[in-house]
């Protein structure tokens, strides 16, 4: 929650020189970020949980934003983030970007980790699919 908070309130420490053409392919790839969002949103639907430990009683999803990633909010969340960086020219939020990715990355091999004990079947997923895009 800090590195979001952080990235909201920008410092405008270094700022990069884009060609506006890259500068709005950034948007593009932030609106994808939110749309797969929405739509694994809607997927967990009421399992969804802060916390890196599965719900009890929930199923394996595997269709839709699912299978473009096994973490597709986390995806959406890093899309939108290094999209709108690009956007804002903005050397601070790519930083913040990549501090996330290596913070998701982590917290994704250890949800995996539960994931596996609680599905059998992951582990097939796991060679079906990526982590992220």
């Amino acid at each position: 929650m800090f590195l979001l908070v952080a990235y909201v309130f920008s410092v405008d420490v270094m700022s990069i020189a884009l060609y506006s053409w890259f500068r709005f392919t950034g948007v593009g790839i932030a609106i994808l970020g939110v749309l797969l969002g929405v739509v694994a949103v809607l997927q967990i639907n009421k399992r969804l949980s802060p916390f890196p430990t599965p719900v009890s009683n929930s199923k394996l999803i595997t269709n839709g934003a699912f299978s473009i990633a096994r973490h597709p909010i986390y995806t959406a969340i890093l899309l939108v983030t290094f999209g709108y960086a690009l956007y804002q020219e903005s050397l601070y939020k790519l930083f913040i970007f990549l501090l996330l990715l290596l913070l998701f990355n982590f917290k994704s091999k250890y949800e995996e980790q539960l994931l596996e004990k609680m599905f059998p079947e992951y582990k097939n997923y796991k060679k079906k699919s990526r982590r992220f895009l």
